[in-house]
């Protein structure tokens, strides 16, 4: 008998907004509206103070409507952590595309692939989204995706500051999907799963969400992948582990002492 998934309900937009609602409750979360598209609202949750001496977080899913476990991921890692978003400084999207999540649909209902579209203001729902981050400073920035050519867990890494997190990132998350074996993805070179480079405004003509928080100058940003074909339960957790180990990453680097150069 095939094995039964514990997450039967993955393209339910309003189940997974009631589940967020429910976050936002236990932890003083701030859950808003910030837009509507495809006849869905959006929202984004944040924390309700900012404080000074704890990083700053952003993290997205749901871009693409058919990577479900992203959108589930963010959740039961929310569900799982509550003491942490009440600590730390969040801003969070937990769904950028609902029509697109309902449909299982990479694209949204104009026929868009949104995390083509970081380039212009044309579409309103991201003109939205990005002037709730613009004057915004982040110490780490998650965008959660899958793909369904993966065959193992990967991540795209922005080069910049060291040492290099994506390796220990991978390390676990392969408790449950080793890393993605490929020395090509997407065209791009890779090793063991890690995708670096650097980004400057030329390098695409559609922009993705990364790169506009990579122009805001966030030191860490980070687009994670798990393999779609892979077991749903395996990619949630998976996505579950990056985040954590990304979150707890961060909070050990922002304990550290300033260099004079970073004081």
């Amino acid at each position: 008998m095939p094995v039964r998934l514990r997450h039967t309900r993955s393209h339910d937009y309003g189940y997974l907004v009631r589940r967020w609602r429910s976050v936002a409750r236990s932890t003083g979360l701030i859950m808003r509206k910030f837009a509507e598209a495809g006849g869905n609202d959006l929202y984004f949750l944040r924390s309700r103070n900012i404080r000074n001496d704890v990083p700053s977080i952003y993290i997205s899913a749901g871009i693409h409507g058919d990577e479900s476990a992203a959108t589930e991921g963010l959740l039961a890692w929310a569900e799982r952590n509550p003491g942490l978003l009440e600590k730390l400084n969040f801003l969070l999207f937990p769904c950028l595309n609902p029509w697109g999540l309902i449909a299982n649909s990479r694209y949204d209902s104009e026929g868009r692939d949104l995390n083509r579209s970081y380039h212009s203001s044309k579409v309103p729902q991201i003109a939205l989204q990005m002037a709730l981050f613009s004057d915004h400073a982040f110490d780490l920035a998650l965008m959660l995706h899958e793909d369904y050519d993966g065959q193992g867990v990967y991540i795209y890494e922005v080069t910049g500051k060291k040492p290099y997190w994506a390796e220990d990132m991978l390390k676990a998350a392969s408790k449950h999907i080793n890393p993605d074996p490929r020395s090509k993805i997407e065209g791009r070179s890779a090793r063991h799963g890690v995708v670096r480079r650097k980004i400057t405004p030329d390098l695409m003509p559609e922009w993705p969400e990364a790169f506009v928080l990579c122009f805001q100058n966030v030191a860490r940003v980070f687009t994670v992948e798990t393999p779609s074909e892979f077991h749903l339960d395996d990619r949630i957790e998976a996505q579950v582990a990056l985040v954590d180990r990304a979150v707890k990453l961060v909070q050990k680097e922002f304990s550290l002492p300033k260099s004079p150069v970073e004081a």
